[in-house]
């Protein structure tokens, strides 16, 4: 069952740290947003592999929007 990374609130994605295919682990830096002038990173909440990545630099977020999907490493 794969894992979706959401937005917690409006912002603008500034970066997107990962590719499709990428490893991560949890706590990795997936998304960099940009809020009143403040750069918020958004981290992977389980170690896995990226299959999806929804945003791209310049899109504008709202709170619940997905940003990335992982598939959670089997242990």
């Amino acid at each position: 069952m794969s894992h979706t990374v959401v937005a917690e609130l409006v912002a603008a994605v500034m970066k997107v740290e990962v590719a499709v295919g990428q490893r991560v682990a949890a706590e990795d830096p997936v998304v960099l947003l940009e809020s009143m002038k403040m750069e918020i990173p958004v981290l992977a909440e389980v170690a896995g592999t990226i299959v999806e990545v929804v945003v791209d630099a310049g899109d504008v977020v709202n709170d619940g929007d997905p940003l990335v999907v992982i598939e959670p490493s089997r242990s």
